[in-house]
């Protein structure tokens, strides 16, 4: 058959199968259909499940290193509270446009003491006060300052892992509940590091 004839039959396409044009109308349609429902998956998740964050500086050293790239988990922090432990980003108070990365020490509703390089917290179930054991921190590794700061019900009092290195709430004080957008989830970065964030437990 010759070329003339072979579009003849295409075009008129006397069978009733589908032409080549029909083909690839359908091919078109579908790669469109694909991408219209990946980005309807997609971005609820980019926007309102998980966001991804730089770290910047050493004031998480050495659990968190300048360069790391981690997904932070905003639903959690939807449906509950921060918990003493987690890793949190927010909202830097002093200046909105910044976001800064620390870890929950203090609870709404506690009193923090710092003192001795140590860290006391007082509410309900120890009014005696009961200091914590941050196994999380590197040796010699040292909790300067004295302060003692009663947290409101919307408060929280969080420190950096790298306690010689971070400005946190011994510097400008508590961070309100509506500065924090979620915690620490997954590290993508570097490889060497890849995986869920750890959690630490306190019992108390």
């Amino acid at each position: 058959m010759s070329e003339e004839e072979f579009k003849y039959v295409m075009s008129e396409n006397p069978s009733g199968e589908p032409t080549m044009k029909s083909e690839v109308f359908a091919f078109l349609w579908e790669t469109i259909k694909i991408v219209v429902v990946s980005l309807i998956i997609i971005l609820p998740i980019r926007y309102y499940i998980v966001q991804p964050f730089f770290v910047k500086g050493a004031s998480m050293e050495s659990n968190f290193e300048d360069g790391d790239y981690i997904f932070v988990d905003e639903l959690s922090y939807g449906l509950g509270n921060p918990s003493r432990g987690d890793v949190v980003i927010f909202r830097y108070p002093l200046d909105q446009s910044q976001f800064f990365i620390k870890r929950v020490i203090g609870l709404p509703n506690e009193t923090i003491d710092i003192k001795n390089n140590k860290v006391t917290i007082y509410n309900a179930q120890h009014p005696e006060g009961v200091v914590l054991n941050e196994t999380y921190l590197d040796p010699g590794q040292q909790t300067l300052g004295t302060s003692r700061i009663k947290l409101d019900s919307n408060d929280y009092f969080v420190l950096g892992d790298n306690r010689l290195r971070s400005s946190d709430s011994r510097t400008w004080g508590v961070l309100n509940r509506s500065f924090i957008t979620g915690k620490a989830f997954i590290r993508l970065w570097p490889f060497s590091k890849l995986g869920t964030v750890p959690h630490f437990s306190y019992p108390i």
